[in-house]
């Protein structure tokens, strides 16, 4: 496989694809990233106090060309998951290997963002399901983790039937060195 910085590659299957994010998705994503009602699922630890809501087309084209800088600068990588169906973009999953002094060394953490329409456990299953087989080998960890708040039911039983398991390790920030907690994890 070839290395994830030097060509993004695109995951399928009957219902969604994953393909890198572009500016053009602005004015579907702002769709999630506006919905208040998917703001609590979103992952922000460690990310210097951005929540990941984005009320206007331009703050979403900002986030955007953001994600793209960082991928360019090798920080994550940032899919846009497009319902087929419709052909439009419905959520993102972001993935990065993280070196770390704590518990979750060498893992590649996922964040997965969704409109709060599709933030149910078999979509949830389904999506994750898709990049998961790839996961560990694209950023060379020996684990997966996600970030699966206490109220997130939802994520929980998507997730467990995942193969994932719910750690009481603490993830420490890098830049705000603060713990964060409710990771749960599946070896790789």
């Amino acid at each position: 496989m070839k290395d994830v910085y030097e060509a993004v590659p695109e995951f399928e299957n009957e219902h969604y694809l994953f393909r890198f994010v572009k500016e053009s998705d602005a004015n579907d994503l702002l769709e999630v990233y506006s919905d208040k009602n998917a703001l609590p699922f979103f992952n922000s630890d460690n990310c210097h106090g951005d929540n990941f809501y984005y009320p206007t087309t331009e703050r979403m084209k900002e986030a955007i060309n953001f994600w793209i800088k960082s991928y360019e600068t090798k920080w994550f990588v940032r899919w846009a998951i497009v319902e087929k169906q419709k052909e439009k973009a419905i959520g993102t999953v972001e993935l990065f290997h993280r070196d770390a002094n704590d518990y979750f060394n060498n893992t590649a953490l996922l964040r997965l963002d969704l409109k709060s329409s599709h933030e149910k456990a078999e979509v949830i299953e389904e999506v994750s399901g898709i990049i998961l087989q790839s996961a560990c080998n694209l950023f060379n960890a020996k684990k997966i983790a996600t970030k699966i708040p206490l109220y997130a039911i939802e994520r929980m039983a998507a997730f467990k039937k995942l193969g994932f398991t719910k750690s009481e390790e603490f993830l420490v920030g890098g830049s705000d060195v603060y713990s964060y907690k409710d990771y749960w994890e599946k070896q790789g």
